[in-house]
């Protein structure tokens, strides 16, 4: 049985940073991603790392301030994320999926991740 587990949200301020931590078990999933859903919105993606490169790839208001890393001893994915605003405020879930024919591809749609955490949930308040 494989398991995604998060952790690491919570309230925060504007401006303040946390880190997301997803944790595997089970099995060993080629890129493990982050993806985020606000109320009323649809789950979007956040950012993504590959296991053999370590190739990224990152939502675009987000990459200046996000930085996903991979700690494959731990089996462990971080999503570092500074200088938060109030439209970071969402339900956090780390997905994994399986390797591609390209190993230099990195997933992005949700549809690609066949695993999903439960997910962690992040407030910024202004």
């Amino acid at each position: 049985q494989v398991n995604l587990v998060e952790s690491g949200g919570g309230l925060v301020q504007a401006g303040a940073s946390l880190r997301l931590s997803c944790t595997l078990s089970g099995r060993t999933f080629y890129t493990v991603g982050w993806f985020r859903q606000a109320p009323g919105m649809e789950r979007e993606f956040v950012a993504a790392v590959t296991r053999n490169f370590g190739d990224k790839r990152y939502k675009d208001s987000v990459k200046e301030r996000f930085t996903i890393s991979r700690d494959n001893a731990k089996s462990t994915i971080y999503l570092r994320m500074n200088n938060l605003t109030p439209e970071d405020t969402a339900t956090y879930y780390c997905a994994a999926a399986p390797r591609s024919s390209d190993l230099r591809y990195v997933a992005s749609r949700i549809e690609e991740y066949t695993v999903w955490g439960q997910g962690t949930q992040v407030i910024v308040s202004s």
